[in-house]
């Protein structure tokens, strides 16, 4: 069968979920294109002659970058089976169907999509079944040097990307996850893992991005590919993300992450409100964070905090100190800036409308944004999170320093006097070239 697989958009990552599951599909001795479409344009001969054309939904962005691309593929191809796998499928099942796809495959997607190909499948399957995955095949992908650059100190490293695991042990409100996952997760196996990596290394990358949800998930599944990749590439660098309270619970193990070439943690914060933190059922308090910041500096290890600071329960008098402890922290200027100006998304799913304060400020769900709009009690925070995404934009465009970036945002929320941050800086703190989480 003629497979084509198209992923549109993966945070400047090589895709992970086309070179995984092409491995699979030609090993079942399928004819498969693979074509990252944030990189490149649609294949279109490729697209024509399919029998079997499937779209890869990781994440909200994507998604909605397909609803532009879905309608080209049907007019290219009208008889050719479409399928679309990855988190924001199952999430977005029945306007899928109203798009035309015939099977949607959520979780572990791949023995599904080797099922889908062989006329097997069902309509909708989300699967935890245990996989024994295949060393991913990226050939036919844009080459490494297309996608996010690592900076640090030194200047940019070529940054390469794969998983250890999928799901999550957690069940945090916000995260789109958990729909999928509901409190399990999947380990890929170290062979496949450190084979993936041995080929990217091959391919010329000096760094690699774990994208798990969460790297202690399983801590010694973690740890045992961390100790492979430094004994076999002792000079390669990588970076990981991983949860407040698992960075409390196995702060034991940050010394270890560091000594084997960690460069930074990636963290999901999410607010410096504990009344925040407990409706986003995150399992972490603001104490909590500050000890986990603690104990990464003390192992010489950096985190990368991310944050949610537009919520139905923000303030404007909160907002400001959350601008002025991060200051206080010295992690002002280390966060992206359109870290500062996120905005809670409410897609379809989403364990966040459990919360009757939450259902009280929703509209109805819309199937363009792919999500439920909801409008803050006060009309201020909404103006000021429009302000700050729209100045962000705009000073990005213009490539304006980033002490110029956070003043602007500083002024936007009325903080006060502007501190004297240390922003030459920012590299001692490596960071990726795309900054973007959802």
């Amino acid at each position: 069968m003629r497979v084509v697989l198209l992923s549109t958009y993966e945070l400047g990552r090589q895709p992970f979920g086309l070179a995984s599951p092409a491995a699979w599909l030609r090993a079942a001795g399928h004819h498969v294109t693979a074509a990252d479409l944030s990189r490149g344009p649609l294949p279109r001969e490729a697209v024509e002659q399919a029998e079997g054309i499937a779209f890869y939904l990781p994440m909200h962005t994507a998604t909605r970058l397909f609803l532009n691309v879905v309608e080209r593929v049907r007019a290219a191809n009208p008889q050719a089976r479409l399928a679309a796998y990855g988190l924001y499928a199952p999430l977005n099942a029945e306007l899928l169907r109203r798009l035309g796809i015939h099977a949607i495959l959520g979780g572990e997607f791949e023995h599904g999509l080797v099922e889908w190909a062989a006329g097997r499948s069902g309509a909708a399957t989300v699967s935890l079944e245990r996989q024994r995955f295949l060393p991913p095949d990226r050939s036919g992908l844009p080459p490494l040097g297309a996608y996010a650059r690592l900076v640090t100190a030194d200047g940019e490293k070529r940054a390469g990307y794969t998983e250890a695991s999928r799901g999550c042990k957690h069940l945090c409100r916000h995260c789109p996850v958990v729909p999928v996952y509901g409190g399990a997760f999947r380990i890929v196996q170290p062979e496949a893992v450190l084979e993936d990596i041995r080929r990217q290394v091959a391919a010329g990358a000096q760094h690699i991005t774990f994208g798990d949800p969460d790297f202690f998930n399983g801590p010694a599944h973690g740890m045992r590919i961390a100790e492979a990749l430094h004994r076999e590439w002792p000079e390669l660098t990588y970076d990981v993300t991983i949860k407040v309270e698992h960075l409390l619970q196995r702060r034991d193990l940050l010394p270890a992450l560091r000594a084997t070439g960690c460069l930074f943690v990636t963290t999901a914060v999410e607010s410096l409100d504990d009344a925040v933190l407990a409706r986003l059922r995150k399992g972490h308090t603001r104490a909590d964070f500050h000890t986990a910041l603690a104990a990464a500096r003390e192992a010489g290890l950096p985190l990368s905090p991310t944050f949610l600071p537009f919520t139905p329960w923000t303030t404007l008098a909160g907002y400001r100190d959350f601008l002025r402890e991060l200051a206080e922290l010295e992690l002002l200027g280390h966060i992206a800036p359109i870290q500062l100006a996120i905005r809670l998304l409410i897609p379809e799913g989403s364990l966040m409308l459990e919360l009757p304060e939450v259902k009280a400020c929703i509209g109805a769900f819309d199937p363009r944004a792919l999500c439920y709009p909801w409008r803050h009690a006060d009309a201020r925070v909404d103006a000021l999170s429009a302000a700050l995404q729209q100045a962000i934009q705009r000073a990005e465009r213009r490539k304006l320093p980033r002490r110029e970036i956070l003043r602007q945002i500083w002024d936007l929320a009325a903080a006060g006097d502007f501190p004297d941050l240390p922003l030459e800086d920012r590299v001692t703190i490596p960071y990726l070239t795309e900054p973007w989480y959802c």
